[in-house]
């Protein structure tokens, strides 16, 4: 018994290392607040937590046993490994393809922009015309603003195709602009809490008592919904200088 639990135990440490390290880097890198709560990832963290700090080490116990050989008792937490490290490497994967990039301002939301958002296409063409803003494989978060094209044309093109559930204005990077070249038209979409799209009557009430505990007014033209794959989120801004203040989640 001694044996298992410190076969298991050191499993577990060994496990919980390589994960914390591989979580903590991501978070810190590009899924820090409001990042990983509007990615939506907890389904993908709980399967590869699951395996590799459940699951890996109670197999671990099992197997573990002083009768064994090195070399039997070597392969069969070899197995085990393997099992983990291929859920380890899929989990790496789904949270590195989907990492933040951008938070745009786009017509009258800002939105949570993924890596996978970004159309392959798109992305070359932006390179090929060297925008200014196309995303690179080291890039972290950006705040943009992501304004469909003045040419009436493309505008009417990339309308029709969003309604149809095609690429919008924000996976094509060769539009994208600097987030200061938008603050002015941001500052026509700020809102009152209560006329926000997004949420429900009783979500803005918890809003706004956040709002004042927070100590701004829920009755100023100051707010704008921040949506992603997750729940929406409420983004306050200064109305005096269009300076992101706080942002708010429904709890």
């Amino acid at each position: 018994m001694i044996f298992r639990l410190k076969a298991f135990g050191t499993h577990l440490l060994v496990s919980l290392a390589v994960l914390t390290l591989l979580l903590g880097i991501l978070y810190l890198g590009w899924y820090r607040w409001p990042g990983w709560y509007l990615a939506d990832v907890s389904q993908v963290v709980l399967v590869v937590t699951g395996v590799d700090l459940v699951l890996g080490p109670l197999l671990t116990s099992v197997v573990a046993s002083a009768a064994k050989t090195r070399r039997t008792l070597t392969r069969d937490i070899a197995v085990i490994a393997t099992v983990q490290l291929v859920a380890l490497l899929y989990g790496s994967m789904q949270l590195w393809n989907g990492r933040p990039l951008y938070y745009a301002f786009s017509e009258n939301v800002l939105q949570l922009i993924q890596a996978y958002d970004v159309d392959p296409k798109e992305l070359a063409l932006a390179r090929q015309l060297k925008a200014p803003l196309i995303p690179h494989w080291y890039s972290l978060p950006r705040w943009i603003w992501a304004p469909l094209p003045q040419d009436p044309a493309e505008h009417d093109r990339i309308i029709a195709q969003a309604v149809s559930l095609g690429d919008d204005v924000i996976s094509m990077p060769r539009y994208y602009k600097p987030w200061e070249a938008g603050l002015s038209l941001l500052h026509t979409q700020l809102k009152k809490v209560d006329d926000v799209g997004y949420f429900m009557p009783k979500d803005k009430k918890i809003l706004e008592n956040q709002m004042l505990a927070a100590g701004y007014s829920p009755d100023q033209l100051n707010a704008i919904p921040l949506t992603g794959r997750g729940k929406p989120l409420l983004a306050v801004f200064d109305p005096a200088t269009t300076r992101l203040a706080a942002i708010f989640k429904v709890n």
